[in-house]
């Protein structure tokens, strides 16, 4: 035990496995992912700077909208260089540290989505449920200050759910994805700590449950008061909050892709299937939410035709 715990100190790097060999299909590959990172780009980014130029939109969902749209761009950028990079290596290695950091910035990323997603439930609770105390309770300083707490809230839940793994000893160095994932790093570890359950369940708890439930219980409380509203406000209500409910549906799907184990539920899927299920939530939602805001939102919509058509 003691020669196989000193053989893992000299592990530096990774290997991504799941990249196999490619050959010439690497061209293909890179062309496809290098479009989809810059489309998932500049589709988050026009949002964010059509809301930063009309100043129709200056309101506390667009600016909560903007911080999502910053979210999707800072997870993109965490995944999508390092595909890039690896399309082109032999040896598809990565080293200890810059693992360790895209881990932490996906893992970041991903909390700050489901945690802006709850503020942005709340903003409409408020707007809906309490429309005469809106202005009052969400103005723009307790706005920004709910999009630092946000990030604050989303950095110490990584920090504490997973810095117990930077002092682990591995002994094994072939990670089979085509990035660094959690899970599969823990399993090449000498021994699986008892930190590992703990941190997995807090992560679960603080940057999971937590925020869907405070969407749920913002949610119940639009459908009781719309249930007493009128037809226009119903269809105000609907409007604003489909794109809202769509996103958070979408992750839900992806954490169930994500925790599901692929290698068993579809073991007679291609290789590309089985590595891109697990992956659902990090190429499509992305993309799905400057689609989803940009075309259902009629402020938002209307500022994109007056910036296209009427411009001189």
């Amino acid at each position: 035990l003691a020669e196989k715990m000193e053989n893992s100190s000299e592990i530096v790097s990774f290997v991504l496995a799941a990249y196999g060999n490619i050959g010439g299909l690497k061209y293909l590959y890179f062309i496809i992912i290098l479009i989809w990172y810059f489309s998932i780009c500049v589709a988050n980014t026009v949002l964010i700077v059509v809301i930063r130029l009309d100043r129709r939109l200056h309101e506390p969902m667009y600016i909560l909208l903007c911080n999502l749209c910053l979210s999707e761009i800072n997870g993109s950028t965490s995944l999508y260089p390092l595909l890039l990079s690896q399309m082109f290596s032999d040896s598809h290695e990565v080293t200890v540290p810059w693992c360790f950091l895209q881990m932490f910035c996906l893992y970041t990323s991903a909390s700050v989505e489901i945690c802006s997603l709850a503020a942005m439930a709340y903003d409409r609770y408020i707007s809906i449920c309490n429309p005469f105390t809106y202005n009052v309770i969400m103005n723009t300083d307790r706005v920004f200050l709910m999009i630092l707490l946000v990030w604050v809230y989303s950095f110490l839940s990584v920090i504490f759910s997973f810095s117990f793994i930077f002092s682990l000893k591995f002994c094994g160095n072939i990670i089979h994805s085509v990035y660094c994932d959690h899970q599969l790093i823990i399993r090449l570890s000498c021994a699986v700590p008892i930190q590992s359950f703990i941190s997995d369940i807090s992560f679960a708890i603080v940057s999971a449950f937590i925020p869907f439930s405070l969407i749920s219980v913002s949610y119940l409380k639009i459908l009781t008061v719309c249930r007493k509203t009128s037809k226009e406000n119903k269809q105000k209500a609907v409007t604003t909050c489909t794109p809202q409910i769509i996103s958070v549906s979408n992750l839900c799907v992806g954490c169930i892709c994500y925790s599901i184990d692929f290698r068993f539920v579809v073991s007679r899927a291609p290789d590309e299937v089985r590595i891109i299920l697990p992956m659902y939530v990090l190429i499509f939602q992305p993309m799905l939410t400057p689609f989803m805001y940009g075309f259902n939102l009629p402020k938002i919509r209307q500022s994109y035709q007056r910036f296209l058509f009427e411009r001189k």
